[in-house]
């Protein structure tokens, strides 16, 4: 029996295996050894199965039909065959025609006049007339419909050589879009290359000097395109990379991609949305899943004739199912076997949790427990979103333990502070503590506070400079008369809607501002993630969400580099700063290594404060002291610095300075010779300790005098 894909492509299948095929692994084979494909599908509802093959000449006639005996070809649920390879000479895609009962009240959607693309097609291809809008209504789409390519006779990629980067202290996250990337003329790439695999790999030079090193893509899997979705959050194929994302051919050019940023030292982590579908709501297309067992995959209402949409996008699929989770796992296996990709980001991560009937399993769902596994056995990291449209499952709520999970209490409480809003000096503590009201650090839980993914933005919402430019969001180009898109974006424009016009004072704020998220994210323990651009103020003019905007609105303004150089200074600064302090992100709390002050005593955390400091000891860690002073007042305040004596400090930032004194390089920092600092308003002063041999120099320095 062929067990596992990898497997089955040096299996010996017996005569039974070449007669009536195989039911595992799932999807299409081929079998060097035997000269053969054989095909898996499972279907539990279904009375019909016809396995179509096209030639690369002709994607509506096939040239070789094969309609599945149930006597034969059936075992339980999966529907399986063998093809010889000289059954079909020139054959190059492949479908399917699936029929069962048609009865929406009963939660079935067959329809035997659509071609049906098979969930585990290794890659998909669209041919010149493919139409979403033909899959949305009744009748034939031959010819029209995305087929499944079939596996190659070619040995896999070598990935003989490659080390996977596994970094700690100094994980720095960078998402990004692999179009948006380097879509522009100005992104420095040539116009073949831009916004593909190859094109992302032209700028490791620029990812090193910037210091960062994991990058989190947003989805590569094969999305439709014509579904008008620029993120990628509308999943057709699980198994293979986006083709538009290539030049010729999106798997091998993907794995140089993972390979070249591998040899730079950089993790490459995926964003993936395991929890709907392109197919949307009963009014979608019908590509695949809804025509081949629409009960088994999608969650329905009571009533079974609508979906249950926690996904926010038309379906969800039933992650509690064993065919669902047997698909999300094989699909995680593929990239990470095959693709050797470091970790997934796991989108609406909470729907990976519910029940058969949509309810929340809160203590052992299947799915999320083979995940771990799965991460355990490979040593990839996992990190979810861990929230959907009715259910928020932040922290110790959401039932994988170990996994990392995007933190969005810590964006919204770090913007609010930074806003000026009262009420929350204790709240972001917290967060710069590592967040253990929601990763507890207790004898029962002992989460980790690299369990946090700190972020202030991400593609979702507004990018840094929109941030500290707009009060509102302006999305009228999305479609949908400015209604989508967040309206709690705690955002201050800093006295100013937008660029034009805006006052230098203004713009001067708003650079204060910026420098201002950017350190706090930098200092705080846990596992920092910012968005691609942010570095350079890139900006997207207020829409907040732009999900559908394939253009200069999401793709990076490169121009913008070279325009905020001194921004870009400040941040991959920031980012070597905190890589030479190992103490800032630990693998356990601060603990007793950290000390809470105010401006003048011990920290005031009552509604009306603004402002406080702390002193992160870093002796057990081999390290420094960092003294470090908060002000999100409007008015400058004087800050004591309460440990070490005068003179026993370096000064390495002050946000409120202008560029090059905002912030030092490692051995040029400006010392600090009183026992008390002028914070300005709205900045962040960051001092290190003297080090023993400083100190001493600096004592003979003062002998000699």
């Amino acid at each position: 029996m062929m067990l596992t894909r990898e497997s089955a492509s040096w299996h010996q299948p017996t005569a039974w295996e070449r007669s009536e095929g195989s039911p595992a692994p799932f999807g299409p084979t081929w079998v060097p050894a035997a000269q053969g494909y054989n095909f898996a599908l499972f279907s539990r509802h279904a009375t019909s199965v016809t396995l179509l093959i096209y030639s690369a000449d002709d994607v509506v006639t096939p040239i070789y039909r094969h309609h599945l005996d149930p006597r034969r070809n059936k075992t339980q649920h999966v529907w399986h065959c063998w093809v010889p390879a000289s059954a079909i000479p020139g054959g190059r895609y492949y479908a399917y025609r699936v029929d069962g009962p048609r009865a929406p009240e009963e939660g079935h959607r067959f329809d035997p006049t659509k071609i049906v693309l098979d969930p585990y097609a290794p890659e998909v291809f669209f041919p010149p007339n493919y139409s979403r809008e033909a899959a949305m209504r009744p009748g034939p789409n031959d010819g029209r419909a995305p087929l499944g390519v079939l596996p190659r006779h070619e040995a896999p990629y070598d990935w003989s050589g490659d080390v996977r980067p596994n970094h700690t202290h100094d994980l720095i996250v960078y998402e990004l879009h692999v179009r948006g990337f380097t879509a522009r003329a100005n992104s420095g790439v040539t116009p073949e290359e831009r916004g593909t695999f190859i094109g992302l790999t032209r700028k490791i030079p620029y990812l090193l000097e910037l210091g960062v090193t994991a990058i989190e893509l947003l989805p590569v899997h094969q999305f439709d395109p014509q579904e008008g979705n620029y993120w990628g959050y509308m999943t057709l194929n699980f198994f293979s990379p986006h083709s538009d994302y290539a030049i010729e051919d999106p798997h091998r050019e993907f794995c140089e991609m993972v390979r070249a940023m591998h040899a730079a030292g950089i993790e490459v982590w995926l964003d993936v949305v395991y929890n709907h579908t392109s197919e949307g709501d009963e009014r979608g297309p019908t590509y695949s899943y809804r025509a081949i067992d629409n009960r088994s995959y999608y969650l329905l209402t009571p009533d079974r004739r609508q979906y249950i949409n926690t996904s926010g996008c038309g379906n969800t699929l039933r992650c509690a199912n064993p065919v669902v989770r047997t698909l999300i796992i094989d699909s995680l296996d593929t990239w990470i076997r095959s693709m050797r990709v470091d970790g997934f980001r796991f989108d609406l991560a909470s729907i990976l949790a519910r029940n058969n009937d949509g309810s929340l399993n809160h203590e052992d769902p299947a799915l999320i427990h083979e995940i771990s596994m799965l991460g355990q056995r490979h040593g990839v990291r996992l990190i979810a979103e861990a929230w959907d449209i009715s259910a928020y499952l932040l922290g110790r709520a959401f039932p994988g333990m170990t996994w990392r999970q995007w933190n969005g209490k810590f964006r919204d409480d770090v913007r609010a502070f930074v806003r000026g809003d009262p009420g929350k000096v204790g709240d972001v503590m917290c967060r710069l503590y590592g967040s253990d009201d929601l990763f507890p650090d207790t004898l029962a839980d002992s989460y980790r506070p690299t369990q946090s993914v700190n972020f202030v933005t991400s593609h979702d919402g507004f990018c840094l400079y929109d941030l500290v430019s707009y009060n509102q969001k302006h999305n009228w180009a999305n479609g949908h008369q400015n209604t989508d898109g967040t309206d709690q974006n705690f955002s201050w424009n800093c006295g100013w809607e937008g660029d034009e016009g805006a006052p230098p004072e203004v713009l001067a704020l708003r650079r204060r501002q910026a420098r201002n998220f950017f350190t706090l994210l930098m200092l705080a323990n846990g596992t920092p993630m910012f968005c691609a651009g942010d570095e350079f103020l890139n900006t997207q003019r207020g829409n907040n969400n732009p999900y559908n905007q394939d253009n200069e609105t999401t793709w990076l303004d490169w121009d913008l580099l070279e325009r905020n150089r001194d921004m870009f200074r400040f941040v991959k600064t920031l980012i070597a700063f905190r890589k030479a302090h190992p103490s800032i992100h630990r693998s356990r709390f601060w603990r007793d290594d950290v000390r809470w002050y105010g401006v003048n005593g011990p920290p005031d955390t009552s509604y009306e404060s603004h402002a406080f400091a702390y002193c992160l000891h870093e002796a057990s860690v081999g390290d420094c002291d960092l003294y470090v002073m908060i002000n999100a007042f409007w008015e400058d305040l004087i800050f004591a610095i309460q440990e070490h004596p005068p003179g026993g400090w370096w000064r390495v930032i002050d946000t409120a300075r202008p560029s090059p004194d905002d912030i030092y390089e490692a051995g040029h920092e400006a010392p600090v010779c009183q026992p008390f600092y002028t914070v300005g308003a709205r900045s962040v002063v960051v001092l290190r300790s003297r080090t023993a041999q400083e100190l001493l120099r600096a004592q003979t320095f003062d002998e000699k005098r």
